[in-house]
């Protein structure tokens, strides 16, 4: 399960920026995950809520903003939403689209003390 890293990765930027901003607790951590990230919700959530606990993240919540896949087909040159890296162009049927979002897992912020 490679959601506990992510995780653990998130929990180590959250101690980093409180080191060098002073603040004391997180209250919540907003999370932009992608459709086509290969981050699985659910068990990113769990584990979560497992790596948070104890020191300034214990008790943080969570929330994930999700942003839906994108493509661009190299075909006809339209772009679309895209659920699944390898499905076809949705304009002209064409395959393989060009992922152009949609992949990415990142911190957009946190609400802190």
């Amino acid at each position: 399960m490679h959601e506990m890293s992510l995780v653990e990765g998130v929990r180590e930027l959250v101690e980093d920026a409180a080191q060098r901003e002073g603040f004391r607790r997180v209250k919540q951590v907003r999370v932009e995950i992608g459709q086509l990230s290969g981050v699985e919700r659910e068990a990113f959530e769990f584990c979560f809520d497992l790596a948070m606990r104890g020191g300034i993240t214990d008790g943080a919540q969570l929330e994930i903003v999700a942003t839906p896949g994108r493509g661009r087909c190299p075909t006809c040159g339209k772009e679309g939403g895209l659920a699944v890296v390898y499905d076809p162009c949705e304009h002209c049927g064409m395959a393989p689209v060009a992922v152009i979002g949609g992949t990415e897992m990142r911190v957009i912020d946190l609400e802190v003390e």
